[in-house]
């Protein structure tokens, strides 16, 4: 079951005893919540149990103590099952890293061991509604008022939006500074807040079961000791934190690639047209060949990749092409597939009609993929 060089005995125990309890715990009610529209919170309590949750974070705090490779595999098997469970992998790989790498002692002991059971689950508020890949522009602001900030202002398009209560918000506690970037810092506002509201879940083309939501914040007042980190360096921590998100988008996109050609490989075997299959066209097999070429090539380079970020090393601009690349190969496939599957692909009884709705977003969200060429251009000295 290994998929990658890294895994080991205890990997490849790991992803199966996961898959076994995504087939019995989520594959079966997954076509219900696209119709809900929403994740169970009983399903979060469950993998808190299981330990599929944050665990990486070490064991004083409830974790495992665990590398990134661990998440990779969660990431993978979650994403086989459905897009809308991305929300899990935010949760795990990028909300609740800020905290272990930038919150204290005492904000890990508060936070940290309910993230890993599932009591807390996070969301990172970045994004507003004039303000997207654009982070040094944020309109938000967080003024001191003695041992409180009084955070003022509106984000949108928030993972997790609907059930976090534990939620990372990127504000400008200076901003007059003459370098915008620099008056950007990281509030936890945790729900129940005065002055903290949700607005409505979000309607999207694709990923239903996953809440997106707005969150408006109004004279709310947040307490000193929720700052991450230290006040002015915010946009810092977000560029910091930035490789391991972009990275966990390729991921998804890859995996939702080879599961769409496994789809598609099964279905033309058993679909028939003119009398055989149609798998036994040249052209069928030409298209599943040249789909399966460009999954070896962005496996191939997305093994390394998480090798070297495991090891520590900065490889934001390989991460940058990957995110691009590999989510416009997994769009250029959704479109493959479902051609393949003539009109029943169209059809939301088969997965792969939720694939092809759902896997646009990923060339957007996390920076688009107009701003990982920016980024790539940028750093090849042009």
């Amino acid at each position: 079951m290994a998929k990658y060089k890294f895994e080991s005995t205890e990997h490849e125990l790991f992803r199966k005893t996961l898959r076994k309890f995504l087939a019995e715990e989520a594959e079966p009610y997954y076509p219900q919540w696209e119709k809900d529209q929403l994740i169970p919170l009983e399903f979060w309590r469950k993998l808190g149990e299981m330990g599929y949750l944050c665990p990486q974070v070490e064991e004083q705090y409830g974790g495992l103590g665990l590398d990134f490779s661990f998440g990779v595999i969660i990431q993978e098997e979650l994403e086989r099952i459905g897009s809308s469970l991305i929300g899990v992998g935010l949760h795990n790989d990028i909300v609740v890293p800020y905290i272990e790498a930038y919150g204290s002692n005492e904000q890990k002991s508060r936070w940290l061991p309910k993230c890993v059971t599932g009591e807390n689950i996070t969301a990172i508020a970045m994004t507003e509604p004039g303000t997207g890949s654009d982070l040094a522009n944020i309109q938000t602001t967080a003024i001191r008022d003695g041992d409180h900030y009084i955070v003022n202002g509106q984000k949108t398009f928030i993972t997790n939006g609907i059930h976090a209560n534990l939620v990372v918000v990127a504000v400008k506690t200076n901003p007059q500074a003459e370098k915008k970037h620099r008056g950007i810092s990281l509030l936890v506002i945790e729900d129940g807040t005065p002055g903290f509201t949700k607005g409505r879940k979000l309607e999207k083309v694709g990923m239903h079961a996953q809440d997106t939501a707005e969150l408006f914040f109004e004279d709310c007042r947040v307490p000193v000791e929720n700052l991450l980190g230290e006040e002015g360096k915010g946009f810092i921590y977000m560029m910091e934190k930035l490789q391991q998100e972009r990275l966990a988008v390729a991921i998804a996109a890859q995996t939702a690639a080879e599961d769409m050609l496994a789809l598609t490989i099964d279905y033309v075997k058993s679909r028939k047209a003119f009398g055989k299959p149609i798998s036994d066209f040249q052209n069928t097999q030409f298209k599943i060949v040249e789909m399966a070429t460009k999954i070896e090539l962005g496996k191939s380079f997305l093994e390394s990749l998480i090798e070297e970020h495991i090891a520590g090393n900065d490889v934001v601009t390989k991460v940058s092409m990957a995110k691009y690349w590999i989510t416009e190969n997994a769009r250029e496939l959704a479109i493959q597939c479902m051609q393949l599957h003539g009109g029943y692909g169209y059809m939301e009884e088969y997965k792969i009609a939720r694939r092809y709705r759902d896997i646009p977003v990923m060339s957007i969200y996390a920076g688009t993929n107009e701003v990982m060429k920016v980024i790539i251009a940028k750093n090849l000295g042009l």
